[in-house]
């Protein structure tokens, strides 16, 4: 015989033997799990810190609401890293924090626009890691809540979104 032929031989034959040989017939399972025995990946923080966080939360909380008698916009901020979400609230003409930016707000009001009620407001951003000018804003313009894509704001790791202008 040809070795050709006893290669195709021997090919036939592994194809049509019983596969019993090579496999068993033993179905393993892993145990299951208990979710409530699973402990958190992140590190846990003592009770001092949480009071201290708690208290400086309550804190802000009465001020905000102080703030809230007197003109203010209303801000969505937006940080693409941790992809976290803050409602800021900002008195005209203060400036306000939302990570490494500045923000201010000089004008704020509505417009009616096509029978609708629109919020505009004129705003002064300032990124503070960006010390070589620092009469330079990253953004100086209007911003409208109807369609934020018109607002040229444009920053590597936050957002700002316009939701509303109150007391105005």
């Amino acid at each position: 015989m040809k070795l050709g032929n006893k290669l195709f031989f021997l090919l036939i034959l592994f194809l049509f033997t019983p596969n019993k040989i090579i496999t068993e017939e033993k179905i393993t399972s892993t145990p299951l799990i208990n979710l409530n025995q699973i402990k958190p990946s992140f590190e846990e923080q003592d009770g001092k810190n949480e009071n201290l966080i708690k208290k400086k939360a309550l804190q802000k909380k009465v001020n905000k609401n102080v703030s809230l008698k007197t003109p203010h916009a209303v801000l969505m901020g937006l940080d693409k890293i941790t992809a976290k979400s803050s409602k800021i609230i900002i008195n005209l003409n203060e400036i306000e924090s939302f990570g490494s930016l500045e923000i201010k707000i000089l004008k704020c009001g509505k417009i009616k626009e096509n029978n609708k009620l629109n919020d505009v407001a004129y705003m002064q951003v300032k990124d503070l890691t960006k010390t070589e000018n620092e009469k330079v804003f990253i953004f100086n313009g209007w911003t409208f809540s109807s369609d934020p894509s018109i607002t040229p704001f444009d920053h590597a790791i936050y957002d700002l979104q316009l939701i509303n202008c109150n007391n105005v």
